[in-house]
């Protein structure tokens, strides 16, 4: 067993660390294979994904290498955990051999390989400036600079081969990730699908969706943390009993993640959904797609116009499958923040006369028509000095302004419908806020208002004319005074009559 090594582990993976090598397993003699009369070389990967890699060779074993891979006369390396140049036991061969057959993953491989090494000091390091190592015959594990990868990138599992002429060929891979809203129209009752803008009324609970789909080497750790991060603007309120956590659909259990807040957390974050070990998920898989649903409520503190109100997320995922930690404190990446943005709208209501002056003593109300037919109430003034009313927080859709009250002498106007349309891009792809919202409209169905838009400060303005009533004509000339000065003598005379009556009464 201590003559030969051959066939021994082919480990190629994903994320932080990569080796290069072939490993041999053994029942063929040295006499019988055809040694190697020239020392491999080990290669950079051409990959221009890996250009900012660094790579580090170690060396495990040593020996003879045939022509078709087999090492014999095997010997502890530069980097292994005994003293170099030692023959190796066969009782130890036999270990690495075992763990080579089928059934046996990646990491079982590694469990095994890694026992007999010392990763502190690597023979050669690798990087897109320094491409090639020439190595004596061997067993090589080759793996990225600790500290070295970050961001978005990932780490490769150690990939261990004995060496022949070799490139690296890493596979890293990492989780993709999105943040989407969805959007509905009250009155038509249509909903969008996810996208990246919405509009909706102050008061509405908005419905977002975080999604992650898992790296195609899921596999190869042994725990996997994955948090989601989001951040929200003043103008959202987040409702965390709103969140549900599902794998490809179905509804994972609450006592599998944490939903932390902004009381727990110190980095800026509305609210973060963390699975310390999504590896407890029995379905999660590769490229499995781990959901977080949730509802944030828009609020009186909403940004109004074209500026929205964004709210962007990001996620933090394991990037080292050969780490043995696990929990936070595990090796991790992330991936960009990813925004989206909610619009919301005001209608302002400028109560004139006839002759466009301001006209107090008015009052309305506003209310927003429904798909059932009913109406929801928007707001409502009250009368007074105010000659303008301004309804803040409108979504797109149609809405019926009533006034309440009319200005003494003025004729009541009768309802009127009117629609707010807006049109943004569904995909946001400029960076800019602003660049989303394209474009805000009103149209009064009966034409008694004109809105005029301003899609900066996002509203509808609109002048509602009250028309005073009129002083109709009279009738009947003097016949009313004749009649007057008539009843006024008979008043008179009568009260004479009485007088008199009483005087010859008293002279008896």
């Amino acid at each position: 067993m201590n003559k030969v090594l051959k066939g021994l582990v082919a480990v190629a993976a994903t994320a932080a660390m990569a080796i290069a090598g072939v490993a041999g397993a053994a029942s063929a003699t040295a006499a019988e294979n055809t040694t190697a009369t020239t020392n491999p070389t080990i290669t950079f990967p051409t990959d221009a994904k890996y250009q900012d890699h660094t790579y580090e060779v170690y060396q495990i074993f040593t020996g003879d290498l045939s022509s078709d891979g087999v090492l014999s006369n095997v010997k502890y390396g530069k980097n292994s955990n005994q003293t170099e140049g030692d023959e190796v036991p066969a009782t130890e061969l036999k270990k690495l051999t075992d763990v080579n057959v089928a059934g046996k993953t990646d990491q079982d491989k590694l469990d095994v390989i890694k026992t007999f090494a010392k990763l502190d000091t690597p023979i050669a390091t690798l990087t897109k400036d320094n491409k090639t190592y020439s190595a004596a015959p061997g067993y090589y594990l080759i793996k990225d600079k600790d500290g070295s990868v970050s961001g978005t990138d990932a780490n490769t599992l150690y990939i261990t081969k004995v060496v022949g002429d070799v490139t690296i060929s890493p596979k890293s891979d990492v989780p993709s990730f999105q943040k989407k809203v969805n959007d509905t129209n009250d009155t038509t009752g249509e909903t969008s699908g996810w996208q990246d803008s919405a509009d909706y009324d102050i008061g509405d609970e908005v419905p977002f969706q975080l999604k992650a789909t898992l790296p195609s080497n899921y596999a190869d750790y042994k725990t996997y943390y994955l948090a989601f991060h989001d951040v929200e603007e003043k103008g959202l309120s987040f409702n965390s009993n709103s969140v549900k956590v599902a794998v490809n659909g179905t509804s994972v259990d609450a006592s599998n993640y944490t939903v932390k807040t902004a009381k727990d957390l110190t980095d800026g974050c509305t609210f973060e959904v963390v699975f310390t070990n999504l590896k407890n998920v029995a379905n999660a898989k590769a490229s499995s797609e781990i959901t977080v649903d949730y509802t944030s409520t828009l609020t009186a503190n909403a940004t109004l116009g074209d500026q929205g109100n964004v709210n962007k997320a990001k996620l933090q995922f394991s990037n080292n499958p050969n780490s043995e930690q696990g929990g936070e404190s595990t090796p991790t990446g992330e991936t960009p923040w990813d925004n989206v943005i909610v619009f919301t709208y005001k209608v302002v209501v400028n109560k004139v006369n006839e002759n466009q002056e301001a006209l107090k003593g008015a009052a309305f109300k506003l209310e927003k028509k429904l798909k059932d037919g009913t109406t929801k109430l928007v707001n409502k003034f009250t009368a007074g000095e105010e000659t303008s009313f301004t309804f803040s927080g409108l979504d797109d859709g149609d809405y019926v302004l009533t006034e309440t009250t009319t200005p003494a002498g003025y004729n009541t106007i009768k309802p009127i419908t009117f629609t707010v349309t807006a049109d943004h891009n569904i995909e946001w792809t400029t960076g800019e806020r602003t660049d989303v919202l394209t474009s805000l409209s009103g149209n009064a169905a009966s034409g008694e208002i004109i809105l005029a838009a301003d899609k900066t400060a996002g509203s509808l303005t609109a002048d509602v004319v009250n028309v005073k009533g009129s002083n109709l004509p009279s009738t009947g000339g003097m016949g009313t005074t004749i009649l007057y000065a008539a009843g006024a003598a008979i008043v008179l005379v009568a009260a004479f009559g009485i007088a008199f009556a009483v005087r010859r009464r008293n002279a008896r």
